[in-house]
């Protein structure tokens, strides 16, 4: 599985490769597969205190409720810290959705920004589509939305990729066919802004910013060699991301207001990035953990 920080690596070099929106759009929902389900959520860090944050909100059901807990092992009780967890590879973290909340994370990643609260308040706020329909009528070579429709209401969203497939969070993220009548997938909506030739735009960050945009910056910098010790790309921009983002600036003759703009990001995704595999012998797991939240990338022990 991967880590929240691999993901926004990824899609950075897709960015930076001139990947169409719609192809980041689906490389990006297959590399975010498995990643838990947590009602409410848009892209929460995977955590006890997130998950107990969800669990509390006045509208959830008892059901959901239930279920948050029943997938932490720290608020069941079988465990008392997230190590071993399989939302936590590699003592990263990873981040949680609820159906809506997992397309709206993976398409503000080109950009595309969906109003409405739940699946029936974004199908019904038409500035959100150029076409929608009966899924009969869905272009099935063409990524877009689908939904499952129970009388008015649209209970369910996923992501149709374009060859009959989709892959939504329900649970998980998972990956299942379309069309599927065990699912009962019935409505179809294509974004607005998904496709033509409008670039995807990077939003401007600032100190105080947090999220996958910062954590995306921060990956691009070390990867590029610059030191973001000791909190590494941990999403959060600080004085420490202050300071590099004003030296990445001066070192590419941009104005060194430590503000992320059209300009540094179009710097920072021209930077290539080169991975290497590094062995380590007899390395202990704190070490080389700290090796990976400092520099990025993941760790893998011996025969994996």
């Amino acid at each position: 599985m991967n880590s929240a920080s691999t993901v926004s690596g990824l899609v950075g070099a897709w960015i930076a490769s001139g990947l169409s929106k719609p192809d980041v759009v689906v490389k990006t929902a297959a590399a975010c597969m498995d990643w838990s389900y947590v009602w409410g959520a848009v892209g929460a860090d995977c955590t006890p205190s997130k998950r107990e944050y969800y669990m509390g909100r006045s509208a959830i059901g008892e059901k959901d409720r239930e279920n948050i807990k029943k997938a932490c092992q720290v608020l069941n009780g079988s465990k008392t810290a997230c190590d071993g967890c399989k939302w936590y590879p590699n003592n990263q973290r990873t981040l949680c959705n609820d159906c809506q909340g997992f397309v709206k994370n993976v398409f503000s990643r080109v950009g595309i920004n969906f109003k409405g609260g739940g699946c029936t308040s974004m199908w019904n706020d038409n500035s959100n589509w150029t076409e929608k329909g009966a899924l009969a009528n869905m272009p099935k070579d063409k990524v877009c939305l689908v939904f499952i429709a129970e009388g008015d209401k649209k209970s369910h969203v996923g992501i149709y990729c374009g060859n009959g497939k989709i892959i939504h969070c329900s649970h998980y993220v998972r990956e299942t066919p379309c069309p599927d009548k065990s699912w009962g997938w019935s409505h179809y909506a294509m974004p607005t802004g998904l496709y033509g030739d409008a670039p995807i735009e990077m939003p401007t960050l600032r100190k105080g910013d947090s999220g996958e945009y910062v954590t995306l910056m921060q990956t691009k910098l070390i990867q590029q060699g610059y030191n973001l010790e000791p909190y590494g790309a941990d999403g959060k921009f600080g004085n420490t991301t202050l300071k590099v983002v004003k030296q990445f600036q001066a070192d590419h003759d941009l104005a060194q207001d430590g503000v992320v703009g059209k300009n540094t990001w179009n710097a920072l995704l021209a930077g290539g990035t080169t991975l290497y595999t590094v062995t380590i012998k007899h390395l202990g797991a704190s070490v080389a953990n700290d090796i990976v939240k400092k520099y990025g990338g993941e760790m893998k022990k011996e025969g994996e």
